[in-house]
């Protein structure tokens, strides 16, 4: 067959492609990151696979899109055999990736990275033409973007709603979706979800997604495979299966349910918000200028009492980055008051120090760490000048150290050891390594965004049983996130935020998902 052309010399093929993988490894050096799998995935299904981190799944894509060549083992597309040395190649046979990570290029905007997309953006471009033509693709699609806009400028769900349109823009034979919805609302993943499989059923493409959320899986994939630790240990239709099974099949043994929540003592909505006198965190008429000039938060009034998780419900997008960053002092408040335990509170340093305040932000590398410094470094940052880190002025950098190797081994973050520089961990280390120094000591305030972001199960868990102590604790704990499963799981009463204010409060015990969504949908109820 001819390397150059994949198709050898045959018109390219259109439409969904079955793809094979027959007992293919990878191993890098002595370690085995893919040991004989063979999957099959149908034309024109959605293919979920499955697994935590490090079972193998990225691996596997990566091979099926020419990153890497598996060391033994053979990939078919439409039942023949397929070299794929690399990307080029991949994307010649119709195989398009959407990544976890994006990949978009800042300074440009929406319609120039869909054009980008292509590679083929001639050297002058029709722009009339081409915005006529974008504006007619994006119509066939569910999603409203500004094509003007600029990905700095976007959400997490926007961006991730263009990495995908750049995709489909491309119209591929088989779509490879990298953990699609981590950064998406329940609504946003139904949407792009449910385009998806339409695109899917409709014979135009196949789709592979990851993914470790089980309601997705359930409800949009047709098969599902689940690798651990490099093998495939499960392997059927979606309807055969169901998230018990899967969940063993993923950890291997019978995970424990979640624990029933007991009731917080908390105060109801109206005397919590009213009371300031008990409010641990209170936020009053709260105006924050976004990054466009215009008011991102808008006269915000909430109030967290000591012992209780207030969750902050929204689409991405919605003012809730603005928030986040006016209250933990990377954005200045343009009106409004907020106050720790009855005090003026302005996010300075002295003030989270003397006022117990500690914060988990979104993406913790880029915002809670500085990424040359080591562990131990990164883990002292908000205590080094304090004792026992810190006596008579002089630094003790041996107890950073030991605290650091303490800290290591409590969280369970995996490491070259503490001198490490922060940014050779992953996603979930760092996460565990922010959350082991801000979690040390006594919380009266911890604010948390995102905080389980792209994490696999076993650290989502951890995470989520460390958020529920400081409540135990007495802590109050505003928890912003994207994932109206986490709020329901863990908030005792629930706001929803739409542009840019509070329209809607709820316990968490009382909440229905449907009431939820519509409010987060917009709209002025």
């Amino acid at each position: 067959m001819n390397e150059t052309n994949p198709i050898g010399g045959l018109p390219a093929a259109t439409g969904a492609l079955g793809l094979d993988t027959y007992e293919m490894s990878m191993r890098f050096g002595s370690f085995t990151a893919l040991d004989q799998v063979s999957m099959k995935v149908w034309p024109g299904t959605v293919h979920a696979l499955l697994g935590e981190n490090g079972a193998g799944k990225s691996t596997l894509v990566k091979c099926v899109a020419g990153f890497q060549r598996p060391t033994a083992g053979s990939i078919l597309i439409d039942g023949r055999e397929q070299s794929i040395p690399n990307p080029v190649v991949a994307r010649s046979l119709g195989i398009g990736m959407v990544y976890q990570h994006f990949t978009l290029a800042p300074g440009m905007t929406v319609a120039e990275n869909l054009l980008l997309a292509g590679g083929k953006a001639p050297a002058v471009i029709d722009w009339k033409q081409k915005r006529a033509e974008l504006a007619q693709f994006l119509e066939t699609t569910p999603f409203k973007l500004d094509l003007d806009a600029r990905p700095q400028e976007l959400a997490a769900g926007e961006k991730q709603k263009l990495e995908l349109l750049k995709q489909l823009y491309l119209k591929p034979r088989l779509l490879i979706l990298d953990e699609p919805t981590s950064v998406l609302t329940p609504q946003e993943a139904d949407e792009v979800l449910g385009h998806v499989r339409q695109f899917a059923r409709s014979g135009m493409c196949t789709v592979l997604i990851i993914t470790h959320k089980f309601r997705e899986v359930m409800t949009y994939a047709d098969d599902v495979t689940v690798l651990r630790r490099g093998k495939t240990v499960h392997h059927c239709a979606v309807r055969d299966t169901s998230p018990a099974l899967l969940a063993n099949a993923m950890v291997g043994e019978s995970s424990a349910a979640a624990p029933e929540r007991a009731a917080a003592p908390v105060l109801n909505a109206s005397s919590s918000a009213t009371a300031s006198t008990t409010a641990s965190l209170e936020v009053k008429g709260l105006d924050v200028m976004g990054d466009r000039g215009t008011l991102a938060v808008r006269e915000l009034s909430l109030a967290v009492a000591p012992g209780e998780i207030l969750g902050i419900a929204g689409v991405s997008g919605n003012g809730q980055r603005e928030l986040v960053e006016a209250l933990v002092g990377q954005r200045p408040r343009a009106a409004g008051a907020v106050k720790v335990q009855g005090e003026p509170y302005a996010a300075r340093r002295e003030e989270n120090h003397r006022l117990k305040v500690r914060s988990l932000p979104e993406e913790p590398l880029r915002n809670a760490c500085v990424g040359d410094l080591s562990v131990a470094q990164n883990m002292a940052l908000r205590d080094f000048d304090q004792a026992p880190l810190c006596v008579g002025g002089r630094l003790r950098f041996g107890h950073w150290r030991s605290r650091a190797r303490e800290w290591i081994t409590g969280y369970g973050i995996k490491t070259q050891g503490e001198g490490a520089p922060i940014r050779s961990l992953s996603g979930g280390n760092v996460q565990r390594a922010v959350l082991a120094r801000e979690l040390h000591g006594d919380i009266n305030v911890l604010i948390a965004a995102n905080p389980v972001f792209g994490l696999d199960f076993a650290a989502v868990k951890e995470i989520h049983t460390r958020l529920r102590g400081v409540r135990d604790q007495g802590g109050a704990v505003l928890l912003i996130s994207e994932d109206l499963d986490e709020l329901l799981e863990l908030a005792d009463r629930i706001v929803v935020m739409s542009e840019g204010r509070v329209v809607f409060e709820t316990p968490a015990a009382s909440a229905e998902r449907h009431v939820l969504g519509a409010h987060m949908g917009g709209g002025h109820h």
